[in-house]
């Protein structure tokens, strides 16, 4: 018995060998051995939620810095950009794809692609760029500086604290502010109220114009004229960075200045703004997906990242049009 049981052993023991040496060698395509990465190529879903010049800058920025660290490292990233034309239901629709297609990142470009990202997904990592406020865009409340699941990313908000100032700073007579933006984009409420409460420390009253979609605009902006407003605060609105035309084609004649949330926005209808970089904080969100899917990170316990380059900008035509003097210390916008 002592016999058969020491034979019976070493079949045992050698089928253990034989299946350990067979998986050492069935490794995936690409899987590499100490500190390296495993996988060798990414597929990553791009949701933008509309095009402008301030979001196109925040996707490029995204490609730039992952193929950076792609051709540093010999790993290749397969971006598949898909824009929703200013729709959410467009927006549900990509990364709906995305998720049947088992991309292995998703990039939500704005609050309404990161919202049907997060809606879409438990699994799959989502990094989110061009959000103004991440407790606002998915509901959460305790808001600690990170989400807690599968979703990071980088803020497009520039302090409001400061741009009320810069409101003050321009327009020091002003008694009247209105404050324009789409009601559906749950971020620019949030900008709204935050401003509010800082228009009022200096001294200045608050009203909201707010439109639904591009087929009311002109007929909302007229309404600021008719109230005769002093000044307009245009926060970082994606509804209304696509229609800065129709606003400033209102606004300039009633010599009405705009303050804009952030430069695209500026170019088309405003005098100034407190401008951050979207093309940096979309390189921002590349490196924190290149961390997710290369070096392993967890998106839920990563901190929410933030412009630290802010600089005051202005468009010295529209300034002098609607007869505001701009003082030292902000720089031109140079436009094509």
């Amino acid at each position: 018995m002592n016999k058969i049981f020491k034979k019976v052993a070493a079949v045992a023991l050698a089928g253990v060998l034989t299946a350990t040496a067979f998986a050492g060698c069935s490794k995936t395509e690409g899987e590499k051995s100490g500190n390296e990465p495993a996988k060798t190529s990414y597929k990553i879903g791009i949701c933008q939620l509309v095009q402008h010049d301030a979001l196109d800058a925040a996707t490029k920025g995204f490609m730039d810095k992952l193929n950076e660290l792609g051709a540093a490292n010999n790993i290749t990233f397969e971006f598949d950009s898909q824009n929703a034309s200013g729709e959410a239901t467009n927006c549900t629709t990509i990364v709906s794809n995305f998720v049947s297609n088992q991309v292995d990142l998703i990039m939500a470009n704005a609050t309404d692609a990161m919202a049907a990202a997060s809606q879409a997904t438990a699994d799959i990592p989502i990094v989110a760029t061009s959000i103004t406020d991440y407790a606002t865009g998915l509901g959460i409340d305790n808001w600690t500086g990170k989400t807690g699941f599968n979703v990071t990313g980088s803020s497009d908000l520039a302090p409001l604290a400061d741009q009320a100032a810069m409101i003050k700073e321009l327009c020091p007579d002003a008694k009247t502010v209105g404050i324009l933006y789409c009601s559906a984009e749950k971020n620019s409420k949030y900008q709204s109220d935050v401003m509010q409460q800082e228009l009022t420390k200096l001294g200045m009253t608050c009203k909201e114009y707010t439109f639904v979609d591009t087929n009311d605009v002109t007929a909302v902006t007229q309404q600021i004229v008719s109230d005769k407003c002093d000044v307009v605060f245009a926060p970082t609105d994606n509804t209304a960075a696509s229609n800065t035309e129709a606003i400033n084609n209102v606004l300039e004649p009633a010599k009405i200045p705009v303050i804009a949330g952030e430069e695209g926005i500026c170019k088309g209808c405003g005098i100034a703004t407190l401008s951050i970089s979207y093309y940096s904080i979309g390189q921002a969100a590349g490196q924190m997906a290149y961390d997710i899917l290369v070096n392993g990170q967890n998106p839920g316990d990563m901190e929410i990242q933030y412009a630290t380059e802010l600089t005051k900008k202005y468009m010295p035509e529209r300034a002098d049009a609607v007869g505001v003097t701009i003082p030292d210390g902000y720089e031109a916008i140079v436009t094509e």
